[in-house]
């Protein structure tokens, strides 16, 4: 399936979007060795980045089968828990608990192989049209999946 916005970090770390559907969002990660930590096992900032990007989906998905997605999201926070060592196949599955006009409250879990509970996070959202952006001092204006433009 493929992803609604294109997420470089996302596709170099091989993340495969499995499911999407309204506050639902399940996402897939092949571990490989250049993802491990010094146990041989998913880096933390590895397994974040799968559930951070799975809740961002969940946020964003469309409120009803046929609904409009929602604009880009930022996370303002997040939390996680690191329950168990992570490998072979890991699955994030994330929900969408709560939508205001401006935010978003998710969930997410990670399972292993064995279906085993790996980690748990919780994160907020910002709903955000673009993006202000510039590292050489103008302001540009980035939108999800779309080339920068400078702002009006």
């Amino acid at each position: 399936m493929d992803f609604q916005v294109e997420i470089p970090f996302g596709r170099l770390l091989g993340l495969e979007l499995v499911r999407i559907e309204p506050a639902l969002a399940v996402l897939a990660l092949d571990m490989r060795p250049e993802l491990t930590n010094s146990w041989a096992v998913a880096h933390g900032g590895v397994t974040m980045t799968l559930l951070d990007v799975a809740m961002a989906h969940a946020a964003r998905s469309p409120r009803t089968q046929a609904g409009p997605w929602s604009p880009g999201v930022v996370t303002i926070e997040m939390k996680t828990s690191f329950l168990l060592p992570a490998e072979g196949r890991l699955v994030a599955t994330a929900r969408c608990l709560r939508r205001t006009a401006s935010l978003a409250f998710c969930e997410a879990s990670m399972t292993r192989t064995d279906g085993e509970i790996t980690a748990h996070a919780t994160g907020t959202f910002k709903f955000l049209r673009g993006l202000p952006a510039g590292s050489d001092g103008r302001e540009v204006r980035r939108q999800a999946g779309l080339p920068d433009s400078p702002t009006p």
